[in-house]
């Protein structure tokens, strides 16, 4: 959010042209210095005027009241960011209260929303939405009427995600991501395809794993396509790290499933040397490397874009164990 600029001008300010253009005393029987305030009148002759302005002494209660502005103008943004852009819709900060200083492997983003997108987020947000405020653990067997739960983190705009929702009705899909586009999209999908065993949650997948999920609640997770962050500065942000897997075995049941697909081979390379590592996962592939897209796994179109240019996309199949 752009802010004016607040610089009131002092009520005895010289005329910018007196300041601004050298005056002949010749012919006007003054000088510039005689059109400045007392204070300015005895700066040096060498010294221009916007110098002497300078150093003239400010105005207290004018600085105050500048002050006051920008104190004012920020509250506003600040309470902007955490107001919901719809009335009953995602929250712009859930989890404000649980703020930390950690690195995260997200960057929150705002873009249009659609008419459409708004009316499936006013709609079925109530019915079908969360926020991940970290105040509560959620009780997957009431929210999905006992189906098994699978966790899908990050999921775009949410066409592949509804599509296997829709083949698999019998499984439910906890979708997490930050995307208000994305997630009134999901809902819409949902809607028009009848499907009831999709719920869309808001915020940070950490906090939700780490703080509202119970012990071995879980049937697996789903990581798709996930920001590679390709410079090596940016590493250190990439989601599948030592540290995320101990975060999620012990949400998952034993046997449940972990599965991740990318594009970016050298983050493939990482996921598999990570989740191999980690006592905790084994892998399901018989030669200890890369598995061939399951049945379940829809073709997305960023995918298929990627597949254009010549990308190989990978996914991995671990369990927990």
């Amino acid at each position: 959010m752009s802010e004016q600029p607040l610089n009131p001008t002092p009520a005895t300010a010289p005329d910018a042209a007196a300041v601004g253009t050298h005056t002949d005393a010749a012919t006007t029987g003054s000088t510039a210095a005689d059109a400045l305030p007392a204070p300015l009148a005895d700066a040096p002759a060498n010294t221009t005027a916007a110098a002497a302005l300078a150093d003239a002494p400010a105005d207290p209660s004018a600085a105050e009241d500048a002050a006051a502005l920008r104190a004012a103008s920020f509250e506003r943004a600040r309470r902007l960011r955490q107001e919901p852009r719809f009335p009953g819709g995602p929250a712009a900060d859930p989890a404000g209260s649980h703020h930390e200083r950690r690195i995260r492997s997200f960057q929150p983003r705002r873009s249009r929303v659609t008419t459409g997108q708004q009316d499936a987020l006013e709609r079925l947000w109530p019915k079908w939405g969360l926020d991940i405020d970290g105040k509560r653990v959620l009780d997957l067997a009431e929210m999905f009427d006992g189906l098994p739960v699978v966790l899908e983190i990050g999921f775009g705009m949410g066409e592949a995600t509804a599509q296997m929702a829709a083949d698999d009705p019998g499984t439910g899909i906890l979708a997490v991501d930050v995307h208000t586009p994305g997630q009134g999209n999901l809902l819409g999908l949902a809607d028009k395809a009848g499907s009831t065993n999709v719920r869309v949650a808001n915020g940070d997948a950490i906090i939700l794993l780490r703080e509202m999920l119970a012990p071995e609640s879980l049937d697996g997770l789903r990581v798709y396509f996930p920001d590679p962050w390709p410079k090596a500065r940016h590493h250190k942000r990439r989601l599948i790290q030592p540290e995320f897997l101990d975060l999620v075995a012990p949400v998952l049941k034993p046997g449940g499933s972990v599965h991740c697909a990318t594009d970016w081979e050298p983050y493939a390379e990482q996921m598999l040397e990570v989740l191999t590592a980690h006592p905790r996962f084994e892998n399901t592939a018989a030669d200890g490397g890369y598995a061939p897209r399951p049945a379940f796994r829809p073709l997305t179109r960023f995918e298929g874009q990627g597949l254009d240019k010549g990308h190989v996309v990978h996914d991995l199949l671990f369990a927990r164990v």
